[in-house]
């Protein structure tokens, strides 16, 4: 399917079947866990490795939900693992693509409850921005997401199949046996949809190193970014097991304003946020931690604002760069976006001081897909103008 196909209309899937009882779902589960439950099935210990290598290259190189497929396997096999397993990801609900191209997809998992998940494709690139919680717990007051009250965390398989979801629209699950193609469209993943990465540590490790296997999805770990608000002492532990690049969603110089703009500022400072990325393990030239900031008209956005943000970042020597975010708009929502010209003159200002400080093109914001935007389409449709404004009005 063409990334760039015109479609703007929702498209919506046929339900999916529910889990029949006592099978458990192979999605998610680490290489161990995977190999301790085919020999609970009855696989001899000494083919449980092998046999758990073969299923996992099924599921994450190739793509396939149907054990009869795997034809490297016994016929007998096959049925026995059919008998006590699924292959299950995210049930596609909605869809909708932006005039750019963006996707936006409402996703149904376990207990009936929905994520959102965004595909931007750019030239040379495909990012796909995946969701770690139902909700979220933060309450940051410019985010939409943060409207919304956290549910539950996502379960590795809930987190990895948002990818294997993506893969499947994008039609680009390799055949076995085709020569190799090294077109990537969903080229890069983000953690930057509904939730607090780092609050669900153990299930977002576990997804992404599926994601990074060798044998499964194949994405380098320097491909992966994970934005946190600030859990610091989780942040060292993301480097040791996870590897992958780091966002910080920092938005404000101050605490008297990162306070009221994320909360969780109340718990972890500033300071202390900044102590932890001097020592982050994988921050280098070469892998810089990314500052995402978010532009409020009169907020946060004035010279002395870009000024205080450089001063942070040398006084503790972290290779960085800053991420300008236009705010993007929501129904309700209290703040403003700065104008284009006090975002230029905020950039120039950390340019001249020798930062990356691109200003970040907004994506599908005709469908709800920008940063910040994300909120499932039940949980909107739910509420009124009024009541969406007047809890707004409660977070500032």
């Amino acid at each position: 399917m063409d990334p760039k196909a015109p479609i703007t209309q929702d498209v919506m899937t046929i339900p999916r079947k529910t889990i029949e009882a006592g099978k458990r779902n192979l999605v998610g589960m680490t290489r161990d866990q995977m190999r301790d439950a085919l020999i609970e099935m009855g696989t001899p210990e000494k083919q449980a490795k092998m046999r758990t290598g073969q299923i996992w290259q099924w599921i994450y190189q190739w793509g396939k939900r149907d054990f009869a497929d795997m034809t490297n396997l016994g016929k007998a096999y096959r049925a026995q693992l059919a008998e006590h397993f699924v292959i299950e990801i995210p049930e596609v609900v909605t869809r909708q693509v932006s005039e750019d191209g963006t996707r936006k997809y409402l996703c149904r998992i376990a207990g009936g409850h929905e994520v959102e998940v965004v595909y931007i494709p750019e030239e040379g690139r495909g990012t796909l921005c995946i969701s770690s919680q139902v909700g979220c717990t933060l309450t940051c007051s410019f985010c939409h997401t943060g409207t919304q009250k956290l549910v539950r965390n996502l379960t590795a398989g809930e987190i990895i199949g948002q990818v294997m979801m993506a893969r499947d629209d994008l039609d680009e699950w390799p055949v076995p046996g085709a020569p190799k193609d090294e077109t990537r469209l969903l080229s890069n993943i983000v953690l930057m949809g509904m939730g607090e990465p780092l609050y669900n540590f153990d299930n977002v490790r576990d997804a992404m190193k599926i994601a990074m296997d060798a044998e499964g999805i194949q994405l380098s770990r320097r491909r992966i970014t994970l934005s946190t608000s600030g859990v610091v002492p989780e942040i060292a532990r993301t480097a040791e097991e996870i590897g992958c690049l780091l966002a910080i969603s920092f938005h404000a110089t101050t605490d008297d304003v990162r306070d009221v703009l994320v909360p969780i500022n109340k718990r972890w400072n500033i300071e202390e946020l900044l102590g932890a990325l001097a020592d982050y393990p994988k921050a280098s030239n070469s892998e810089r931690i990314t500052f995402e900031y978010v532009m409020l008209d009169g907020v946060n956005d004035s010279d002395e604002d870009a000024h205080r943000l450089i001063d942070h970042i040398k006084r503790h020597n972290i290779p960085a760069k800053i991420n300008l975010i236009p705010f993007n708009e929501w129904p309700g929502a209290p703040y403003k976006r700065s104008s284009n010209n006090r975002i230029r003159a905020f950039a120039n200002i950390i340019y001249q001081a020798g930062y990356a400080s691109p200003i970040r093109k907004t994506r599908g914001e005709d469908i709800m897909a920008a940063c910040g935007q994300l909120k499932s389409a039940t949980e909107r449709a739910r509420k009124s103008r009024k009541q969406i404004e007047a809890e707004a009005g409660l977070n500032t």
